[in-house]
């Protein structure tokens, strides 16, 4: 079932050449001595770029001159793209269902959640996919549809058929959001959410784990789904540290202490790419440069009210830990934030703005070679610093600054004509295209795009890959409190499982889930009321609202400000011993209904991130014993979160901060 396993990779490069598996749709190939070759510019005979014995340097600098400054332009823009049928931006506009065909749809604006009011140009856009790769000169794309396996791979290779059918050949490159964990908070731009691939527990899950081993595994399983299904670029890992606990991202970082999510992102970029990008590689893009997790209050820049990033602790400097790592791993891009440092020696300006933190820091002190990914819209939407500037004078200043891959846009216009005016030098888009090509031809898709569709059903979310995410997801619980021994449970107790998870904004009343599946191989017997219980297991997911629902208002960690109605949690916890579990997607504050002084009936607590009901059954019940750790620290009060410092790791905040220290976590 796995495919080629990334230790391979290189192996047979040391070598002499051998023969690639070529995949064609159009074009004639040659037959040079023995070998064969794709004729991708349809002009009989072997160029530079077509050969796969040359280095992939060579190989884009012979593609470049035979590019025009349209077609170049058009390559450096990344774009959202739909499929037929799929309206993941906007109301539906019929039932038909989604299918493996392009949209054909003109430029539509589909975004307009970020600002809160008005601007005078499209906010996000993507075009008809045909128009894109034709008209556009488009040769990356961003896949954010939630469809089958074989859906996904037959729209893949449509999709390199089409670029294939063009004058010079240039295959395309898809990139996805994360598409392999349990998340409480999926949205567009930030996470797919469930799907059919093999389901992991969440970001911070993983980091809870505290196994390397099974975190590398992971990357890899997730890298042979993605690659099975025809996507070959990952917009992930977030390098960010959970610094300020109120920011609505940190259930996408790997926690607060930067040592450790350096080590994790290592194992997941050498997971997903290998020790280089080969043809079997997944390209990783890093986010986001040089680290977003300390904005003013909590707040996020892809809004007005978040766009500054604070530093009172003086801790510029550990947010690139992790980042130094991906560089050290090789990730093959790396994405800046739309926040603007203030209080630094940087000038305040958005990052993809800032020359002297892409350039100088990143390209030049830090070393990194590989492609500087703009997240979405830093031009039009989120140009904070750089409001005054003209939609030319953006391009220029981000070009300037290092930016090679526009994210957010699918009409070249803007970029073509500060181009084509002159006011950036010619070398600068250059440089960007090779990067570009540099990476298409070291993943091999020049070689051969195409995935098989049969397989790909096969491969992704099989039973093998899946068993490994079961391991993972109870590895990830923590285990913080344990009053007497309860857990685990003795075996023929009564219990009362109640799962608990409001939508935020809607009315937090009333009881949850009850979970009275019948289950042979746990000992412990379900009962449908509390009254009936010997115990009471309440596993409670806060429903914090989503980032893009943000107002400006000042975010809070209180679970009654986060769906949970508390009258009601703790007159159920009253009844009977109780056993809390706790769903953190934030550092939640929980004074509301534990007190550590006086416990009351709360027996044992846990912290989950993402898992699933036979996961916590499996810890509370001993069938697997308790390991996981805790990625961040948990505030004890919301005055603790309003004295803490945006930029400081809650583990260094001092006395009197924690109610569960980063790193806790007991077992049996």
């Amino acid at each position: 079932m796995a495919l080629l396993g990334l230790s391979t990779v290189g192996v047979a490069q040391s070598r002499k050449p051998v023969q690639p598996k070529l995949g064609t749709r159009s074009v004639k190939t040659l037959q040079v001595g023995q070998f064969t070759f794709k004729d991708l510019n349809r002009n009989g005979q072997l160029d530079p770029y077509e050969d796969w014995r040359l280095p992939a340097e060579t190989r884009s600098r012979d593609l470049l001159r035979q590019m025009s400054v349209e077609q170049k332009v058009g390559f450096m823009l990344i774009s959202t793209t739909r499929l037929k049928n799929d309206w993941s931006f906007e109301a539906p506009r019929g039932k038909e269902p989604i299918t493996s065909d392009f949209n054909e749809d003109d430029l539509v604006a589909t975004m307009n959640m970020f600002t809160k009011k008005p601007l005078p140009t499209p906010i996000m856009n993507a075009a008809g996919t045909t128009k894109a790769v034709t008209r556009f000169g488009l040769r990356h794309f961003i896949l954010r549809a939630n469809v089958s396996a074989r859906t996904t791979a037959e729209w893949a290779n449509k999709l390199q058929a089409l670029c294939e059918s063009q004058p010079l050949g240039i295959p395309a490159i898809v990139a996805s959001n994360p598409r392999n964990h349990i998340t409480a908070s999926a949205a567009i731009g930030t996470s797919v959410g469930k799907t059919v691939f093999s389901s992991w527990p969440g970001e911070l899950g993983l980091a809870a784990m505290r196994d390397l081993k099974l975190t590398r595994e992971f990357a890899d399983i997730a890298r042979q789904e993605w690659a099975a299904v025809g996507l070959r670029k990952g917009y992930m890992y977030m390098a960010d540290l959970a610094t300020e606990p109120r920011w609505q991202r940190v259930d996408g970082t790997f926690g607060e202490n930067a040592d450790w999510a350096a080590q994790m992102i290592t194992q997941v970029v050498l997971g997903f790419q290998g020790p280089k990008l080969s043809p079997i590689s997944v390209a990783m893009t890093t986010k986001h440069f040089p680290g977003g997790g300390a904005g003013k209050e909590g707040q996020d820049p892809h809004f007005d009210w978040g766009k500054t990033e604070v530093f009172p602790g003086g801790m510029f400097e550990n947010n690139l830990i992790p980042f130094k790592a991906a560089i050290k791993a090789g990730t093959s891009a790396i994405m800046p934030y739309y926040s603007m440092p203030v209080g630094t020696a940087y000038e305040p300006i958005a990052y993809a703005y800032n020359r002297a933190v892409i350039h100088d820091l990143l390209r030049t002190k830090l070393g990194f070679k590989g492609i500087i990914n703009s997240d979405t819209g830093p031009i039009e939407m989120m140009p904070w610093g750089a409001e005054n500037l003209t939609i030319p004078e953006r391009y220029k200043r981000t070009l300037e600054a290092g930016v090679n891959l526009y994210s957010g846009t699918a009409d070249p216009a803007s970029l073509l004509e500060t181009v084509k005016s002159g006011m950036v030098d010619m070398k600068l888009i250059d440089e960007s295209v090779v990067r570009l090509l540099n990476e298409k031809f070291e993943l091999g898709l020049f070689e051969n795009p195409y995935v098989d569709e049969s397989a790909a059903e096969q491969i992704v979310g099989n039973q093998s890959f899946q068993a490994r995410a079961d391991l993972a997801q109870r590895k990830s619980i923590v285990l913080l409190r344990n009053e007497n021994k309860t857990l685990p449970l003795k075996a023929r107790t009564k219990v009362y499982f109640e799962t608990y998870q409001k939508r935020a904004g809607a009315p937090a009343s009333g009881p949850g889930d009850v979970f009275t599946t019948k289950n042979p191989n746990l000992p412990v017997e379900f009962v449908k009321t509390p009254d009936e219980a010997d115990v009471i297991l309440l596993w409670i997911a806060p429903g914090s609202r989503s980032l893009f629902a943000s107002d400006g208002s000042p975010l809070e960690l209180s679970l009654s400000k986060n769906a949970v109605d508390v009258q009601y949690i703790n007159g159920l916890m009253a009844k009977k011993p109780t056993v809390l579990a706790i769903n953190y997607t934030n550092p939640w504050v929980i004074d509301e209904i534990y007190n550590p002084a006086a416990k009351g009936n709360v027996m044992g607590v846990l912290a989950t991130f993402g898992t699933t009901a036979e996961a916590v059954l499996d810890i509370v019940t001993g069938q697997f014993k308790p390991t996981g750790k805790m990625p961040f620290t948990t505030p004890i009060s919301a005055q603790a979160v309003k004295n803490g410092k945006e930029d400081v790791p809650g583990y260094l905040e001092g006395p009197g901060y924690a109610l569960f220290k980063y790193g806790e976590g007991l077992t049996y």
